[in-house]
């Protein structure tokens, strides 16, 4: 009976936060805040906004909001019931399912809406982030760490968007690994829509989930707020591609604000997808070379086998490794390939078929062609 109580109590006080929630100009530290003071939702909702405006809890614009919203209680009830028949958990505090990794944040989210799953606390978390507009290479780099700590048992943790976020997310999850995408909008809302097919298949390994209502759309103040939630979530941050003025550099400041530890993958000097990279190495960020780099952190064995290119150059003809040894990842021109190697045009191609038709090599565009990583 009290097990009773204690749950129908629980319910209710979530009912009142998922209003509360929807309110315009209430943000997380403004919850906690009333939260911490009054210890109970509904408590909160039956005080007047001209009170909490005066007790300094809110402004007289989020007051005003405060107290026109408590005509949608109702419907908010209702929406908040039939959440789970769109397949959405609303995770809050209250709940013991909530990350314990949140907890620690200064401006942690009161609730977290999920689809499939939440990132458990005892196994270790892998923030793997860059750039949107990423080259072929650091979606190569990315799907292969994400590969490898997938199958090592590492959660990784990303945003769903597209160029490294997304190949983290198609790494994690070719492994048969636990992948989490934390979203700008609300869980019911697939964006980029370009990541559709990604969107379905993550709650099936892991989780879809945001601190936004469902309904609500990506908007650009969002990102920001859902970064904390990525490094907040993760023991590493891990960037593969970034520009020296980045969204993932933002991330990585909160990182280090949360105690995070931070690796960043090298890149040329020349490179200004690599200059964000490069310059967190200049200021501590550990280096990547390979994924045994992060298993080592978490002391878990890696694989000591043959490296991916001996692997490969080992499967090769004498030609073909001669060829092979003429690319780079990144793109090159067939014309300059012919110069490289020597051979005839016609002895190139040949051997550019035999190499892709091997997995050795990809066609980035047209008649450019790089190595696959």
């Amino acid at each position: 009976m009290e097990q009773y109580y204690i749950d129908t109590k629980m319910g209710v006080e979530k009912e009142y936060l998922y209003w509360l929630f929807q309110i315009p100009g209430m943000g997380a530290v403004t919850l906690r805040r009333l939260w911490e003071r009054f210890q109970s939702f509904q408590k909160i909702y039956n005080m007047e906004g001209s009170f909490l405006e005066q007790q300094g809890y809110l402004t007289k614009r989020t007051a005003d909001h405060f107290d026109r919203w408590k005509q949608n209680l109702s419907d908010k009830r209702e929406e908040y019931k039939n959440l789970s028949k769109k397949g959405i958990q609303f995770i809050s505090v209250l709940d013991e399912t909530y990350p314990n990794r949140l907890r620690n944040l200064y401006d942690f989210p009161m609730g977290l809406f999920v689809k499939g799953s939440l990132p458990r606390d005892q196994i270790p978390s892998v923030a793997l982030i860059g750039a949107r507009d990423c080259s072929n290479y650091g979606i190569q780099v990315a799907q292969r760490l994400a590969e490898d700590l997938g199958r090592a048992g590492v959660q990784v943790i990303s945003g769903m968007a597209l160029g490294v976020d997304g190949a983290a997310h198609q790494g994690t999850l070719r492994a048969n690994g636990s992948t989490f995408a934390v979203l700008g909008s609300g869980v019911d809302v697939c964006y980029p829509r370009r990541h559709w097919s990604l969107y379905c298949q993550i709650p099936e390994k892991g989780g879809v989930l945001s601190e936004f209502c469902p309904g609500q759309q990506a908007l650009p103040q969002h990102f920001p707020m859902r970064n904390r939630i990525i490094s907040g979530l993760s023991d590493v941050i891990v960037v593969v591609e970034a520009r020296e003025k980045s969204g993932s550099l933002i991330t990585v400041e909160l990182g280090l604000e949360q105690g995070k530890e931070i690796f960043a993958v090298p890149g040329a000097i020349t490179d200004e997808l690599s200059k964000g990279c490069n310059q967190l190495i200049r200021q501590g960020a550990g280096v990547i070379t390979a994924s045994e780099d992060i298993l080592e952190y978490f002391q878990i064995p890696g694989d000591k086998t043959l490296n991916p290119y001996e692997k490969i150059e080992n499967g090769l003809a004498k030609k073909e490794k001669m060829l092979y040894s003429c690319l780079d990842f990144k793109p090159q021109f067939f014309d300059k390939i012919v110069e490289k190697s020597g051979l005839s045009a016609e002895e190139v191609m040949t051997l550019l078929v035999e190499l892709e038709w091997k997995g050795s090599i990809i066609q980035s565009a047209g008649h450019y062609y790089e190595k696959k990583f």
